[in-house]
Protein backbone atom coordinates (compact mmCIF):
# COMPACT_ATOMS: atom_id res chain seq x y z
CA UNK A 1 0.00 0.00 0.00
CA UNK A 2 1.42 3.67 -0.64
CA UNK A 3 3.27 5.32 1.83
CA UNK A 4 0.74 7.89 2.41
CA UNK A 5 -1.99 5.46 3.39
CA UNK A 6 0.18 4.17 6.71
CA UNK A 7 0.97 7.92 7.40
CA UNK A 8 -2.22 8.95 7.61
CA UNK A 9 -3.60 5.55 9.32
CA UNK A 10 -0.71 6.49 12.57
CA UNK A 11 -1.75 10.31 12.08
CA UNK A 12 -5.66 9.37 12.89
CA UNK A 13 -4.20 6.94 15.47
CA UNK A 14 -2.01 9.46 17.17
CA UNK A 15 -4.98 12.08 17.40
CA UNK A 16 -7.17 9.33 18.82
CA UNK A 17 -4.82 8.65 21.32
CA UNK A 18 -3.84 12.50 22.04
CA UNK A 19 -7.87 12.89 22.48
CA UNK A 20 -8.14 10.45 25.03
CA UNK A 21 -5.29 11.67 27.02
CA UNK A 22 -6.22 15.32 27.14
CA UNK A 23 -10.18 13.23 28.22
CA UNK A 24 -8.94 12.39 31.58
CA UNK A 25 -10.54 12.77 34.87
CA UNK A 26 -9.05 15.24 36.88
CA UNK A 27 -7.61 17.26 33.95
CA UNK A 28 -9.79 20.50 33.02
CA UNK A 29 -12.19 20.01 30.21
CA UNK A 30 -11.30 16.34 31.15
CA UNK A 31 -13.65 13.37 31.48
CA UNK A 32 -16.03 13.53 34.73
CA UNK A 33 -18.36 11.15 36.58
CA UNK A 34 -21.18 9.77 34.37
CA UNK A 35 -23.68 9.46 37.65
CA UNK A 36 -23.32 13.52 38.95
CA UNK A 37 -27.20 13.86 38.29
CA UNK A 38 -28.26 10.94 40.00
CA UNK A 39 -25.92 11.30 42.58
CA UNK A 40 -26.52 14.76 43.27
CA UNK A 41 -30.41 13.94 43.30
CA UNK A 42 -29.59 11.04 45.91
CA UNK A 43 -28.08 13.71 48.30
CA UNK A 44 -30.72 16.55 47.81
CA UNK A 45 -33.48 14.16 49.09
CA UNK A 46 -31.79 14.71 52.86
CA UNK A 47 -33.51 17.77 52.71
CA UNK A 48 -31.12 20.36 53.89
CA UNK A 49 -31.72 24.27 53.10
CA UNK A 50 -28.24 25.15 52.70
CA UNK A 51 -24.75 24.20 52.93
CA UNK A 52 -21.87 26.06 53.68
CA UNK A 53 -18.68 24.27 51.55
CA UNK A 54 -15.12 24.70 53.43
CA UNK A 55 -12.43 23.88 51.09
CA UNK A 56 -9.07 22.33 52.42
CA UNK A 57 -5.79 24.48 52.02
CA UNK A 58 -3.00 23.49 49.45
CA UNK A 59 0.10 25.18 51.10
CA UNK A 60 2.84 23.06 52.93
CA UNK A 61 2.23 25.37 56.15
CA UNK A 62 -1.34 26.12 57.79
CA UNK A 63 -3.65 26.76 55.14
CA UNK A 64 -6.70 28.88 55.51
CA UNK A 65 -8.52 27.24 52.47
CA UNK A 66 -11.57 28.55 51.26
CA UNK A 67 -15.46 28.97 52.04
CA UNK A 68 -18.52 29.19 50.06
CA UNK A 69 -22.23 28.89 49.99
CA UNK A 70 -24.41 26.23 48.29
CA UNK A 71 -28.51 27.14 48.19
CA UNK A 72 -30.16 24.74 47.16
CA UNK A 73 -33.83 25.43 45.16
CA UNK A 74 -36.37 22.98 46.44
CA UNK A 75 -38.99 24.19 43.59
CA UNK A 76 -36.51 23.55 40.83
CA UNK A 77 -34.50 21.05 41.94
CA UNK A 78 -31.27 23.21 41.33
CA UNK A 79 -28.56 24.00 43.45
CA UNK A 80 -26.40 27.10 43.24
CA UNK A 81 -23.00 27.42 45.31
CA UNK A 82 -22.04 31.70 45.46
CA UNK A 83 -18.49 32.26 46.28
CA UNK A 84 -16.08 35.08 46.15
CA UNK A 85 -13.73 35.73 43.45
CA UNK A 86 -10.34 35.79 44.09
CA UNK A 87 -9.15 37.17 41.56
CA UNK A 88 -11.96 40.10 41.11
CA UNK A 89 -9.49 42.26 42.92
CA UNK A 90 -8.81 44.94 40.34
CA UNK A 91 -5.12 44.15 39.74
CA UNK A 92 -4.12 44.71 36.32
CA UNK A 93 -1.97 41.06 36.39
CA UNK A 94 -5.40 39.28 36.58
CA UNK A 95 -7.27 41.13 33.91
CA UNK A 96 -6.10 38.84 30.88
CA UNK A 97 -5.69 35.73 32.22
CA UNK A 98 -8.81 35.06 34.93
CA UNK A 99 -12.24 35.72 34.76
CA UNK A 100 -12.79 38.93 36.47
CA UNK A 101 -16.27 40.10 35.73
CA UNK A 102 -17.90 39.41 38.97
CA UNK A 103 -16.99 39.68 42.86
CA UNK A 104 -19.18 36.60 44.05
CA UNK A 105 -19.76 34.07 41.26
CA UNK A 106 -22.96 31.55 41.05
CA UNK A 107 -21.89 28.58 39.96
CA UNK A 108 -23.72 25.20 39.90
CA UNK A 109 -23.05 22.98 42.63
CA UNK A 110 -22.19 20.34 40.45
CA UNK A 111 -20.17 21.78 38.33
CA UNK A 112 -18.39 23.89 41.58
CA UNK A 113 -17.16 19.75 43.12
CA UNK A 114 -17.27 17.62 39.91
CA UNK A 115 -17.28 19.00 36.67
CA UNK A 116 -14.02 19.55 34.45
CA UNK A 117 -15.40 22.82 32.47
CA UNK A 118 -16.79 25.73 33.36
CA UNK A 119 -20.11 27.49 32.46
CA UNK A 120 -18.93 30.83 33.65
CA UNK A 121 -15.86 31.44 31.13
CA UNK A 122 -13.04 29.80 29.95
CA UNK A 123 -11.12 32.21 32.09
CA UNK A 124 -12.70 30.39 35.57
CA UNK A 125 -10.07 28.97 37.38
CA UNK A 126 -9.92 25.14 37.78
CA UNK A 127 -9.79 23.54 41.04
CA UNK A 128 -10.96 26.95 42.68
CA UNK A 129 -14.28 27.82 40.16
CA UNK A 130 -15.01 24.32 39.45
CA UNK A 131 -13.61 21.28 39.43
CA UNK A 132 -12.67 21.92 43.52
CA UNK A 133 -12.37 18.03 44.43
CA UNK A 134 -9.87 17.40 41.64
CA UNK A 135 -7.63 19.57 44.05
CA UNK A 136 -8.69 19.37 47.14
CA UNK A 137 -11.38 17.85 49.51
CA UNK A 138 -14.38 20.01 50.62
CA UNK A 139 -16.53 20.03 53.90
CA UNK A 140 -20.34 20.34 53.40
CA UNK A 141 -21.80 22.01 56.63
CA UNK A 142 -25.57 21.21 56.10
CA UNK A 143 -28.35 23.31 57.81
CA UNK A 144 -31.71 21.88 58.03
CA UNK A 145 -35.01 24.11 59.06
CA UNK A 146 -33.95 26.99 57.79
CA UNK A 147 -36.76 29.85 57.14
CA UNK A 148 -37.54 30.68 53.45
CA UNK A 149 -36.77 34.42 54.04
CA UNK A 150 -33.44 34.30 55.26
CA UNK A 151 -32.64 32.28 52.35
CA UNK A 152 -34.14 34.96 50.03
CA UNK A 153 -32.42 37.69 52.13
CA UNK A 154 -29.15 35.96 52.37
CA UNK A 155 -28.91 35.51 48.18
CA UNK A 156 -30.33 39.01 47.85
CA UNK A 157 -27.13 40.45 49.85
CA UNK A 158 -24.56 38.10 47.72
CA UNK A 159 -26.40 39.31 44.81
CA UNK A 160 -26.31 42.96 45.55
CA UNK A 161 -22.82 42.69 46.56
CA UNK A 162 -22.12 42.56 42.93
CA UNK A 163 -23.85 45.76 41.78
CA UNK A 164 -21.70 47.19 44.28
CA UNK A 165 -18.79 45.59 42.39
CA UNK A 166 -19.41 47.04 39.72
CA UNK A 167 -20.48 50.36 40.31
CA UNK A 168 -17.31 50.85 42.48
CA UNK A 169 -18.99 51.94 45.47
CA UNK A 170 -16.64 53.08 48.13
CA UNK A 171 -18.50 52.23 51.27
CA UNK A 172 -20.98 50.23 52.52
CA UNK A 173 -22.33 48.94 56.24
CA UNK A 174 -20.29 45.69 55.09
CA UNK A 175 -17.16 47.28 53.95
CA UNK A 176 -15.62 50.54 54.38
CA UNK A 177 -13.57 50.31 51.22
CA UNK A 178 -14.03 50.04 47.68
CA UNK A 179 -15.75 46.77 46.89
CA UNK A 180 -13.57 44.58 45.57
CA UNK A 181 -11.95 41.17 46.33
CA UNK A 182 -8.90 41.26 49.47
CA UNK A 183 -7.76 38.60 50.48
CA UNK A 184 -7.26 40.03 53.90
CA UNK A 185 -10.12 41.94 53.78
CA UNK A 186 -13.49 41.65 51.69
CA UNK A 187 -12.44 38.26 51.21
CA UNK A 188 -14.70 34.64 50.81
CA UNK A 189 -15.29 34.24 54.91
CA UNK A 190 -15.86 38.12 54.93
CA UNK A 191 -18.64 38.25 52.09
CA UNK A 192 -20.67 35.04 53.01
CA UNK A 193 -20.61 35.98 56.83
CA UNK A 194 -21.81 39.36 55.53
CA UNK A 195 -24.67 38.10 53.56
CA UNK A 196 -26.12 36.53 56.88
CA UNK A 197 -25.12 38.78 59.17
CA UNK A 198 -26.61 42.81 57.25
CA UNK A 199 -28.80 40.32 54.63
CA UNK A 200 -30.28 37.65 57.08
CA UNK A 201 -30.08 39.55 60.05
CA UNK A 202 -27.87 37.59 61.75
CA UNK A 203 -26.65 40.05 64.18
CA UNK A 204 -24.63 37.55 66.65
CA UNK A 205 -22.02 36.67 64.14
CA UNK A 206 -19.58 38.92 64.88
CA UNK A 207 -17.51 39.89 61.58
CA UNK A 208 -13.67 40.98 61.81
CA UNK A 209 -13.21 44.71 60.88
CA UNK A 210 -10.10 45.19 58.82
CA UNK A 211 -7.12 46.54 60.80
CA UNK A 212 -6.32 51.04 60.59
CA UNK A 213 -2.99 49.81 59.76
CA UNK A 214 -2.91 48.51 55.85
CA UNK A 215 0.31 48.66 55.45
CA UNK A 216 1.25 46.08 58.04
CA UNK A 217 0.64 42.49 56.70
CA UNK A 218 0.71 41.18 60.10
CA UNK A 219 -1.96 43.57 61.85
CA UNK A 220 -3.94 42.72 58.72
CA UNK A 221 -3.70 39.08 59.32
CA UNK A 222 -4.44 39.56 62.77
CA UNK A 223 -7.76 41.48 61.47
CA UNK A 224 -9.08 39.37 58.78
CA UNK A 225 -11.82 36.42 58.50
CA UNK A 226 -11.04 32.91 58.23
CA UNK A 227 -13.20 29.91 56.58
CA UNK A 228 -12.90 27.56 59.59
CA UNK A 229 -13.63 30.71 62.41
CA UNK A 230 -16.56 32.15 60.37
CA UNK A 231 -17.81 28.58 59.86
CA UNK A 232 -17.71 27.77 63.51
CA UNK A 233 -19.53 31.03 64.54
CA UNK A 234 -22.21 29.82 61.57
CA UNK A 235 -22.34 26.87 63.24
CA UNK A 236 -22.84 28.14 66.85
CA UNK A 237 -25.77 30.51 65.26
CA UNK A 238 -27.48 27.99 62.97
CA UNK A 239 -27.86 25.97 66.09
CA UNK A 240 -29.24 28.56 68.74
CA UNK A 241 -31.85 29.57 66.32
CA UNK A 242 -32.69 25.62 66.65
CA UNK A 243 -31.42 24.54 62.96
CA UNK A 244 -30.23 20.95 62.51
CA UNK A 245 -26.38 20.52 61.33
CA UNK A 246 -24.48 17.65 59.54
CA UNK A 247 -21.78 17.32 57.19
CA UNK A 248 -20.17 15.63 54.39
CA UNK A 249 -16.77 15.00 53.30
CA UNK A 250 -15.71 15.77 49.56
CA UNK A 251 -12.54 13.57 49.47
CA UNK A 252 -10.49 14.71 46.87
CA UNK A 253 -9.73 12.42 43.89
CA UNK A 254 -6.47 12.07 44.28
CA UNK A 255 -5.31 11.21 40.67
CA UNK A 256 -5.46 14.35 39.01
CA UNK A 257 -2.42 15.12 36.89
CA UNK A 258 -3.11 18.45 35.85
CA UNK A 259 -0.69 21.29 36.62
CA UNK A 260 -2.35 24.53 36.45
CA UNK A 261 0.13 27.08 33.88
CA UNK A 262 -0.62 30.21 36.38
CA UNK A 263 1.46 29.12 38.90
CA UNK A 264 5.08 29.76 39.19
CA UNK A 265 6.05 26.46 41.29
CA UNK A 266 4.80 23.52 38.47
CA UNK A 267 2.77 20.96 40.98
CA UNK A 268 0.15 18.31 39.39
CA UNK A 269 -3.06 18.37 41.71
CA UNK A 270 -2.43 14.94 42.98
CA UNK A 271 1.33 15.93 44.80
CA UNK A 272 -0.43 19.28 46.24
CA UNK A 273 -1.12 19.34 50.14
CA UNK A 274 -4.83 18.43 51.31
CA UNK A 275 -4.78 20.28 54.32
CA UNK A 276 -7.71 21.22 56.92
CA UNK A 277 -8.22 24.62 56.85
CA UNK A 278 -6.30 26.31 59.85
CA UNK A 279 -7.63 29.04 62.23
CA UNK A 280 -5.36 32.11 63.06
CA UNK A 281 -2.88 30.09 65.32
CA UNK A 282 0.51 28.77 64.84
CA UNK A 283 -0.38 26.10 63.46
CA UNK A 284 0.23 28.36 60.32
CA UNK A 285 4.21 27.81 60.98
CA UNK A 286 3.59 24.08 61.40
CA UNK A 287 4.29 22.63 57.70
CA UNK A 288 2.93 19.32 56.97
CA UNK A 289 2.92 18.36 60.68
CA UNK A 290 0.06 17.90 62.86
CA UNK A 291 -2.53 20.99 63.78
CA UNK A 292 -2.12 21.31 67.82
CA UNK A 293 -4.34 24.33 68.06
CA UNK A 294 -7.16 23.96 70.52
CA UNK A 295 -9.59 25.95 68.15
CA UNK A 296 -8.07 23.26 65.07
CA UNK A 297 -8.82 20.76 67.44
CA UNK A 298 -12.28 21.72 68.09
CA UNK A 299 -12.85 22.34 64.66
CA UNK A 300 -11.88 19.30 63.30
CA UNK A 301 -13.42 16.87 66.05
CA UNK A 302 -16.79 19.05 65.98
CA UNK A 303 -16.95 18.47 62.10
CA UNK A 304 -16.42 14.82 62.34
CA UNK A 305 -18.80 14.49 65.18
CA UNK A 306 -21.21 16.01 63.24
CA UNK A 307 -20.75 13.94 60.05
CA UNK A 308 -23.42 11.69 58.16
CA UNK A 309 -21.23 10.53 54.70
CA UNK A 310 -17.52 10.70 53.07
CA UNK A 311 -17.88 11.12 49.28
CA UNK A 312 -15.30 10.12 46.66
CA UNK A 313 -14.74 9.27 43.17
CA UNK A 314 -14.09 5.41 43.13
CA UNK A 315 -10.79 5.38 40.90
CA UNK A 316 -11.84 2.35 39.39
CA UNK A 317 -15.47 2.82 37.96
CA UNK A 318 -15.08 6.77 37.85
CA UNK A 319 -18.33 7.17 39.73
CA UNK A 320 -19.10 8.92 42.58
CA UNK A 321 -20.13 7.11 45.67
CA UNK A 322 -20.95 6.89 49.42
CA UNK A 323 -17.53 5.80 50.61
CA UNK A 324 -18.89 5.63 54.59
CA UNK A 325 -21.85 6.94 56.55
CA UNK A 326 -22.82 7.34 59.98
CA UNK A 327 -25.33 9.02 62.33
CA UNK A 328 -24.50 12.24 62.90
CA UNK A 329 -24.16 13.62 66.69
CA UNK A 330 -26.91 16.51 67.88
CA UNK A 331 -24.64 19.73 67.65
CA UNK A 332 -24.99 19.76 71.59
CA UNK A 333 -23.57 16.61 71.98
CA UNK A 334 -20.81 16.92 69.17
CA UNK A 335 -19.41 20.03 70.87
CA UNK A 336 -19.29 19.17 74.16
CA UNK A 337 -17.60 15.93 73.17
CA UNK A 338 -15.09 17.79 70.54
CA UNK A 339 -14.31 20.16 73.17
CA UNK A 340 -13.46 17.68 75.68
CA UNK A 341 -11.10 15.41 72.97
CA UNK A 342 -9.36 18.60 71.66
CA UNK A 343 -8.57 19.66 75.32
CA UNK A 344 -7.36 16.43 76.02
CA UNK A 345 -5.03 16.09 72.70
CA UNK A 346 -3.80 19.58 72.92
CA UNK A 347 -2.30 18.78 76.66
CA UNK A 348 -1.20 15.74 75.38
CA UNK A 349 0.51 17.61 72.47
CA UNK A 350 2.82 19.44 75.19
CA UNK A 351 4.15 16.72 76.69
CA UNK A 352 6.01 15.86 73.18
CA UNK A 353 5.54 12.08 73.25
CA UNK A 354 3.53 10.06 70.88
CA UNK A 355 -0.17 9.19 71.78
CA UNK A 356 -3.30 8.14 70.18
CA UNK A 357 -5.32 10.81 69.68
CA UNK A 358 -8.90 11.12 71.84
CA UNK A 359 -10.55 12.68 68.90
CA UNK A 360 -11.02 11.83 65.11
CA UNK A 361 -11.43 14.46 62.61
CA UNK A 362 -12.91 14.42 59.10
CA UNK A 363 -11.66 11.50 57.04
CA UNK A 364 -10.43 9.26 59.97
CA UNK A 365 -12.32 6.54 61.08
CA UNK A 366 -12.15 4.54 64.24
CA UNK A 367 -9.92 1.55 62.79
CA UNK A 368 -7.41 3.70 61.13
CA UNK A 369 -6.58 5.75 64.00
CA UNK A 370 -2.76 7.01 64.28
CA UNK A 371 0.34 8.10 66.65
CA UNK A 372 1.02 11.33 66.68
CA UNK A 373 4.68 11.65 66.36
CA UNK A 374 6.42 14.90 66.57
CA UNK A 375 9.19 16.17 64.48
CA UNK A 376 12.58 16.24 65.57
CA UNK A 377 12.66 20.03 66.99
CA UNK A 378 9.36 19.67 68.91
CA UNK A 379 5.85 21.20 68.56
CA UNK A 380 5.41 24.65 66.84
Amino acid sequence: MPKVYYFLRFFLLYILLLGTAQAALGDKDGSEPSNLAVFGQQLRQDGYDLELLISFGTSKGGSAGHLALNIPDHATQQESVYSANFYADRDAKHQDDFYTQDLILKIPKQEYLFKSKSSLSDLASFGLDFGEIYKRSVIGIRVYGVPSDEIHATQAYLAQMNVDFHAKVKKTEYHRDEIKYGYLDLNCAKTIASAFKYGAKYKDVKIEKPSLFKWSTVASALNSNLPTEMAMKLIKAWDQRGYRIDTVLYKKYEFSSYIDPHEEEKIAFKDLPDRFPSVLSRDFLNSQGQYQDIDNLYAMYLLYNLGRYSIQIKPETQLLEIETSKTPMPFTAASKLAKKDAKSDRDRFRRKIPFLPSGLQMGETPNNRHLYHYPSDGPH
